[in-house]
């Protein structure tokens, strides 16, 4: 069982990657597939090219009020169900191609429920080649001319590449086609498989034009399956079938239901951290026919079964990988460089994911729903890791990413770690049975669309001179150019030097004989022809000793090969003993593996459980510095709050005292007055019974009017205890006596009227329009007014209440704040018509008549208006 987090064994670290801050989001794609027949119901809508909709299907309640509910998905772009397979290569795997050329990875997998399109997009059909056979022919179009020998390039077994002479990879071929054990590579000679002949047309080849010509490139290729979460090498001669029957030592056969696992590739970590497929077989391609030929083999092994939903379902992932490898030349530009650091090894991985579905309507049953449960574990899985890469980016956490829970996301961890671009195909069937496992996946986009990729940087190949490839193809035009001026050997045939070679010897003279005596031409002739006969001689001794050189030469190197052969058999004697202790020792590293997950299980447990404990510690310490803060804002609102009642104490206090004391004084002024009042009157009515009984006796005096207590204290007492505003300063400007009240104006005014002022019953009222009413003034409401109205009310002498409105001017400061400068004071008074009267002229003898007159008259309310005091009569 893989657990997530698993630890690893401590070894020497790998290169250090270069920090790259740029990143790139995940491209996710969406592509609609045409509907089956006509009468279906569609739920898919294309609202634009990057945007698609979604409508619940008839009968069913997208949401719990059971109402018709519509959602939309973005895209980076969407392709409708009239698109062609070139339109979407071009928009989506051919950037992949180019990188791949220019030494980056990349990874393109297809995603979506089961019969949306996703292996037709990948691999496409006769007429329509689909993703990777358009990859596959953009390659060879692009480095056809630039490619090296084959086993050049030679894969180590460890997910990297070494590098061989063209001798030692001509050595390497004859002994691959000695051994019968090991399959041939397919030539690009053969005549192509009939289902991918026609899948390209000429007319739609693509090719990438950006091609560093001074290199040497060497394709392989791979096809894996992942298939119950076992990998399988599709490549293989004789693959491991776990359907068909086992058979246990001997011939005995394994019972029916019992299940043995099967066996499974595994994968492994190279020294740069990137996991490949250990012992997967690579094969390398020099054409597309070929590659084809190849990709066609493997997909003949892959598991396929019919379900309800698909009539030919992929039952697992697939993944056909394209590894380029990448050497540059020497400086003349005539032979690869022979430095294994200076190759670079570039893959692009086309993953064909199995489909999603609900067993209930698959009705799977047996291994087809172990294959199901298997399948949605897997993407399940990825689903996991998606949200954790994209929890981990916008949050800034550092959870760990659950990578080893399957062999797909635990494959490809590297590419979200930042090691290419990755792009994801979303397919879409609209027919609406499909509608719940849609919205599922749409969802699963839309998240994915927020993961961010760190971006691949350039990995220059060497630092030489560019151009070398071409000067040397130059050099050796020119050079067969001026041997064939000069009549060399250059490129001529064994006809061509056999005319050279007769052309070289004497010319023959004339052999006409014409007259019987003539002894010139045949003795001329005999000496031509001894001529000859001497270069022939000289030319066959100088074969001859050429030959034995050769042929001394020749023994030479077959005692070296006999020495070669014997220095091979021994050391081939030495690579068995190797192998033998190479075998024990595998033996010991797969006892210390075990050991080592056994350990590393019980560090994992301990992790969790030291985990759990610093959570629990966080969260308690995050609970006990919350309490503690709000311990300490209770205290400190309890400081304010008795602060504030202390205040509040102490001015109701000193409210209450000065209010007793008003009220004691007025009450004493009351009281005085009536006193007065009364010795008026009994005074009064002396006199009257004095003159009566004195008869017509002379007048008397006029008694001396008795003294009314002093007002001075009672202005003194109303001065301490009004609190109206104070007297107006010398400097103000003095308003005229006589002055119209600006209440009715179309001014502003602000309001104010204290919380304890009564409310009384007169029929006058004080009504200011366009007023601002405040209970207490502030800055806010000052700059909106012109004026300002105080509501003042105050226990007159008479024991009533008497209501002032005090008013005043709004102006500016300085400062930029706002002031009140008073101007008048109007007073509004009820005074009761059965109460005595203290007003009364002096000197008068009519004294009862006019108080009686006083007395009787009609209760009033009057309004005075002052600047800064009330006007009064004095008694």
């Amino acid at each position: 069982m893989q657990r997530p987090g698993k630890g690893k064994t401590p070894r020497r670290p790998g290169p250090k990657k270069a920090s790259n801050t740029e990143r790139d989001p995940v491209g996710v794609y969406c592509r609609i597939r045409p509907l089956g027949s006509e009468d279906e119901e569609c739920c898919v809508e294309m609202i634009s090219s990057t945007t698609i909709q979604l409508h619940a299907p008839d009968g069913l309640k997208a949401n719990r009020n059971g109402e018709y509910k519509e959602t939309q998905y973005s895209f980076k772009k969407v392709f409708g169900i009239n698109t062609t397979q070139l339109e979407l290569f071009e928009d989506v795997a051919k950037p992949l191609v180019e990188d791949l050329i220019h030494c980056k990875n990349g990874l393109l997998f297809t995603y979506g429920v089961t019969g949306s399109g996703k292996t037709f997009t990948m691999t496409g059909s006769p007429g329509e080649g689909g993703l990777l056979p358009r990859s596959l022919d953009m390659i060879f179009n692009s480095i056809g001319p630039f490619q090296a020998k084959r086993f050049v390039f030679k894969p180590d077994d460890k997910n990297g590449m070494e590098i061989q002479s063209q001798v030692d990879a001509l050595l390497e071929r004859q002994k691959r086609d000695s051994q019968q054990a090991v399959p041939k590579t397919p030539s690009s000679r053969q005549k192509p498989d009939p289902e991918f002949a026609d899948m390209i047309s000429p007319d739609e080849a693509c090719k990438s034009e950006n091609v560093d010509e001074d290199g040497c490139y060497g394709v392989f290729v791979s096809y894996i399956e992942i298939y119950n979460n076992y990998i399988y090498d599709l490549l293989e001669d004789a693959p491991y079938d776990p359907i068909r029957p086992k058979w246990l030592g001997g011939s005995t056969p394994v019972r029916s239901n019992e299940y043995v696992p099967p066996q499974s590739k595994i994968l492994r970590e190279d020294q740069n951290h990137n996991m490949y497929v250990a012992g997967c077989t690579e094969v390398e391609v020099k054409s597309t026919e070929e590659a084809f030929e190849v990709f066609w083999k493997g997909q003949k092994k892959r598991r396929i079964a019919n379900t309800q939903l698909n009539r030919e379902s992929s039952r697992s992932h697939s993944v056909f990988t394209i590894k380029l490898a990448q050497a540059p030349l020497d400086a003349d530009g005539d032979h690869i460089l022979q430095d294994k650091n200076q190759v670079n090894v570039s893959q692009l991985c086309l993953v064909d994911l199995a489909g999603s579905e609900r067993t209930n309507r698959t009705r799977a049953e047996g291994s087809r729903l172990r294959e199901a449960g298997n399948i949605n574990q897997s993407l399940m899985t990825l689903r996991t890791c998606i949200e954790v890469l994209r929890e981990n980016q916008m949050c800034g956490t550092n959870k760990m990413v659950p990578y080893r829970d399957s062999k797909v996301t635990h494959l490809f961890k590297n590419y979200f770690d930042g090691e290419g671009k990755v792009r994801m195909i979303v397919c879409v069937n609209p027919n609406a049975d499909d509608y719940e496992e849609t919205v599922l996946v749409m969802r699963f986009a839309e998240m994915t669309q927020e993961v961010e990729v760190a971006r691949p940087v350039d990995r220059p190949i060497c630092g030489l001179a560019p151009g070398r490839r071409h000067r040397n193809q130059a050099f050796r035009d020119e050079l067969s150019r001026r041997l064939e001026e000069r009549g060399g050997p250059s490129n001529a045939d064994d006809r061509v030097l056999m005319t050279q070679l007769i052309e070289s010897l004497p010319d023959l003279p004339t052999c006409e004989l014409v007259d019987p005596a003539d002894d010139q031409t045949l003795p001329r002739m005999i000496e031509v022809l001894e001529r000859r006969h001497q270069i022939r001689q000289m030319m066959t001794e100088q074969f001859n000793k050429t030959a034995n050189t050769v042929k001394s030469m020749l023994q030479q190197f077959d005692s070296q090969l006999s020495a070669k052969d014997y220095f091979l058999h021994d050391q081939q004697s030495k690579l068995n003993e190797k192998d033998k202790v190479i075998l024990s020792q595998k033996t010991e590293i797969e006892r210390l593996e075990k050991k080592s997950k056994t350990l590393e299980y019980k560090i994992d447990i301990l992790q969790k459980t030291t985990d759990m404990y610093e959570q629990d510690k966080r969260a308690l310490q995050q609970e006990l510095e919350t309490r503690e803060h709000r311990l300490q804002s209770e205290l400190s609102e309890r400081k304010r709050m008795e602060q504030r009642m202390q205040g509040a104490v102490t001015d109701t206090r000193l409210k209450w005292e000065k209010e007793c004391e008003r009220r004691v004084n007025a009450k004493q002024l009351e009281m005085q007055n009536k006193l007065w009042v009364k010795d008026e009157k009994l005074k009064q009515l002396k006199a009257i019974v004095t003159e009566s009984s004195s008869g017509g006796s002379a007048p008397t005096e006029r008694p001396e009017k008795p003294e009314r207590p002093s007002r001075e204290r009672d202005r003194n007492i109303q001065q301490k205890r009004s609190p109206s505003p104070s007297p107006l300063p010398k400097a103000l400007p003095v308003h005229p006596k006589h002055r119209r009240s600006h209440s009715a104006g179309g001014e502003k005014w602000v309001d104010h009227k204290p919380p304890s002022n009564l409310e009384l019953d007169t029929v006058m009222q004080p009504i200011i329009p366009n007023a601002i009413k405040v209970s207490t003034p502030s800055e806010k409401a000052l700059s909106k007014c012109h004026k300002y109205v105080l509501r003042h009310q105050e226990l007159a002498s008479d024991g009533e209440i008497e209501t002032k409105l005090i008013k005043g001017d709004v102006f500016k400061t300085r400062s930029g704040g706002q002031a009140v400068q008073f101007t008048d004071i109007e007073t509004l008074k009820q005074v009761c018509p059965l109460a005595p009267s203290r007003k009364r002229r002096s000197g008068s003898a009519e004294g009862p008549a006019e108080v009686e007159d006083i007395e009787n008259r009609a209760p009033a309310a009057s309004t005075n208006s002052s600047h800064g005091y009330q006007k009064r009569r004095k008694p």
